[in-house]
């Protein structure tokens, strides 16, 4: 087996979406763990200590933009890369987005391929 490219949380309330994206991420030589939702991301995301999440948008329990935002403003996991990949396309969603301070801001439906590359990125940043 080759070399892991760095570690990697993937949120979505959607199992399809979730496993399609693990899949993935999995097969380019990432290691995947999964959430469910926000608060799943927040309680495991000390535990699973990724170097990149993929966090949905519209999601029960903590939306993706307040799990950003929560992330961002912890010292303990505002480091952490985080792309949003959600369904809100709209000019003021991506600027939400990176005005939380996002590292990427995917629209669904994604290309696996664009997916990879960006997760790719942003885990071999120092």
């Amino acid at each position: 087996m080759g070399e892991v490219l760095g570690k990697v949380l993937v949120v979505d309330d959607d199992e399809v979406i979730r496993q399609l994206i693990a899949v993935n991420l999995n097969l380019e030589g990432f290691e995947v763990e999964t959430a469910t939702d926000g608060q799943d991301c927040l309680d495991r995301v000390r535990e699973v200590r990724p170097d990149v999440i993929t966090l949905d948008v519209m999601m029960p329990c903590l939306d993706g933009w307040t799990t950003a935002e929560k992330l961002r403003t912890d010292e303990d996991t505002s480091h952490i890369r985080v792309v949003l990949i959600t369904a809100r396309a709209q000019d003021d969603d991506r600027r939400r987005g990176l005005g939380i301070g996002v590292d990427a801001y995917l629209t669904k439906p994604f290309d696996p391929a664009e997916l990879i590359q960006v997760v790719r990125d942003l885990a071999a940043r120092p």
